[in-house]
């Protein structure tokens, strides 16, 4: 059998150019510690993918020669002395990260965006990174999303009919100018339709994207500064969930701060909408810190919920989180009781290579999946800082993200892993 290629190191200069290492091979990172990626995480970058550069990151790439990772801060390329900058990929929805760019710190280094970063590499003319697709719903391919004429159109001839509609107004800009999928899906008439209410949050994530201390990372949106009315909200979601092919009206979004913060507002809404039409999903994305509050969504009609957590352990929940007022029993709860009330529950699991998959993380999730009995992981790659994240958890590193789906999949044969929200004919599908 012919010996696995591994890609070569790519790295940057200073002005973004991106080049391949003449003789170092691509290395990852688990934690803290550099790795060779195994053969079998490699994917040919995905349609949709993005490539960004590291500052005041060095590349650390893999010498065959020596069997050594070797950091690269300089390099003469032809007649030029550059600079290397780390380069890393973000993958698109479906797909979760499988190692960390493998970099050191340069003085005085920034604190990076908040974006998903992977290790990455050039091979046979294209760009290999590592990651595994644990969704292949086709709704959320980036080729249905790339036709912005279009979509400008739709907006324009929808807003001025309903100019008034704060909520609609505040998706078209979620459409237009963050390129959210699902906010664009509103205006297509198709698939899973956002329903942002929340100004106010109970939590102050470490990666939250709607709303960051001035001192670090800038958030990657404007959080929702209004709540909308019932009848705003109904406007959209009622013909979305009367028309739109595989309909799901989803509350709790990346625009917005914690939905439960406007429980009575979500109770009257799903009882509009059951009211109106039992066709289509309703959905809510919750850090879960309201059980009791839970107890009346379901009652009104809720079908599914998905709670949002990095670790099934208190203590790193609450480093990431800083839950407000609530602790992370009361999460805990809340997926009991939307079980007991026959709702379809997953949790978002913020997946971080090197600290997901620690062997303590992993023997604490079998023990919530017993407790809960979820039906569902969504594995979501975890937009943050790798060392920022890694100074607030604690040094590790983990057994491979691919060995620990194994291990819970042999421990819970009928439990499901994705990416995506599900409609509730598809709750229970393994396709």
């Amino acid at each position: 059998m012919k010996r696995f290629e591994s890609p070569s190191l790519i790295f940057s200069d200073s002005e973004g150019k991106i080049f391949d290492h003449p003789h170092l091979k691509v290395a990852g990172r688990s934690g803290e510690r550099f790795v060779q990626p195994d053969p079998s995480e490699y994917v040919p970058l995905p349609r949709g993918s993005q490539l960004f550069t590291l500052p005041g990151r060095i590349p650390v790439g893999w010498d065959e020669d020596s069997e050594t990772f070797r950091a690269v801060s300089k390099i003469k390329y032809g007649r030029r002395n550059l600079l290397c900058h780390a380069v890393s990929a973000f993958l698109p929805p479906g797909y979760v990260r499988t190692l960390l760019p493998a970099t050191r710190l340069r003085a005085k280094a920034p604190i990076l965006p908040l974006w998903a970063y992977s290790s990455v590499g050039w091979k046979d003319g294209k760009f290999w990174a590592t990651g595994i697709r644990v969704d292949l719903n086709p709704h959320w391919d980036p080729k249905y999303f790339g036709d912005d004429n279009l979509l400008k159109k739709k907006v324009h001839l929808i807003l001025k009919k309903k100019f008034q509609n704060r909520l609609l107004v505040q998706l078209s800009r979620c459409a237009l100018e963050y390129h959210c999928f699902a906010a664009k899906n509103v205006f297509l008439k198709r698939w899973e339709c956002p329903l942002p209410t929340s100004p106010s949050c109970n939590a102050s994530c470490l990666g939250c994207i709607s709303l960051q201390p001035s001192e670090c990372c800038p958030a990657s949106m404007e959080r929702i500064d209004f709540v909308p009315t019932p009848e705003e909200i109904a406007e959209i979601a009622v013909p979305h969930l009367k028309e739109a092919e595989d309909a799901i009206v989803s509350f709790g979004q990346g625009c917005e701060g914690e939905p439960l913060m406007q429980w009575q507002l979500l109770e009257k809404a799903i009882r509009t909408f059951r009211g109106e039409t039992d066709r289509g999903t309703i959905h809510l994305n919750t850090n879960g810190s309201l059980p009791q509050k839970i107890r009346r969504l379901c009652e009104a009609g809720l079908d599914s919920l998905r709670v949002t957590l990095n670790s099934p352990h208190a203590t790193y929940y609450t480093r990431y989180h800083q839950p407000k007022g609530y602790r992370f029993e009361e999460v805990v709860k809340t997926l009991i009781i939307a079980k007991e009330q026959e709702i379809y529950t997953s949790i978002n699991l913020l997946v971080f290579p090197g600290f997901t998959d620690r062997e303590r993380e992993i023997e604490g999730l079998i023990r919530l999946i017993r407790k809960t009995k979820i039906d569902l992981i969504q594995m979501r790659n975890l937009n943050i800082d790798p060392d920022l994240y890694l100074r607030e958890m604690g040094g590790g590193e983990g057994v491979g993200i691919p060995r620990m789906m194994e291990i819970l999949k042999r421990e819970f044969p009928q439990l499901q892993f994705g990416y995506f929200n599900r409609t509730k004919e598809r709750f229970y599908s393994h396709d």
